[in-house]
């Protein structure tokens, strides 16, 4: 989608705009990585590429479900300790993880986040998730709160995974969106391909 989200004076389209580059972040983050490589956490954080998908796909699917039940509460018949170990694997690259399943997963999130900013009403109350981080002192927030709050979330985390990714090969965001979208190649930018490929291939 390029390096900026859309112009536009509809505020649907702005919050897809918005949403879409900050998710699109991830996809660049992981282009061409290996499920060894997306496992990887070559920085002092235990984070890793691969990780951070599984988070933000988890993340969002958790504010989407809030967003769908306003004004009322999700259900979730979870105990405290299947949520706290479903929170810890977000985090863990699993053996029945693979690349292609963590991207599906993540790509069938996103794409549901966007029909619900469409459909939703961006005024309905949404409860204030009971959690210590959270206010006391407020009871709810706005579906539209929610939209901005995820482009928030996924904006910190995909810094996270462009660091990462630099320390796995060297590869920094704008050349990785170049690679991924198509981009030709010019004086000030080079798109990135893999090891070995021929610099005037086409990558998508």
């Amino acid at each position: 989608m390029g390096a900026h989200a859309p112009a536009s004076t509809d505020e649907r389209a702005l919050l897809t705009g918005f949403l879409r580059q900050q998710q699109d972040g991830f996809r660049n983050a992981a282009f061409g990585l290996t499920d060894e490589q997306l496992a990887a956490a070559p920085t002092v954080s235990a984070l890793a590429v691969g990780t951070l998908i599984k988070h933000q796909t988890a993340v969002q699917q958790f504010w989407l479900s809030a967003a769908e039940s306003a004004p009322g509460r999700p259900d979730d018949d979870r105990d405290a300790e299947t949520m706290s170990d479903d929170y810890a694997d977000q985090f863990r690259w699993l053996d029945t993880d693979s690349a292609d399943a963590v991207m599906q997963a993540y790509d069938d999130t996103c794409t549901a986040v966007f029909q619900a900013v469409e459909r939703l009403d961006l005024d309905t109350p949404v409860p204030v998730p009971e959690a210590p981080w959270f206010p006391k002192d407020q009871p709810d927030w706005s579906v539209r709160w929610v939209w901005l709050h995820l482009i928030e979330e996924l904006a910190r985390h995909a810094g996270h995974a462009d660091i990462i990714r630099e320390s796995i090969d060297g590869a920094t965001m704008y050349e990785l969106m170049a690679g991924r979208e198509g981009w030709p190649e010019s004086p000030w930018l080079k798109p990135w391909r893999p090891s070995g490929t021929n610099q005037g291939d086409s990558t998508s």
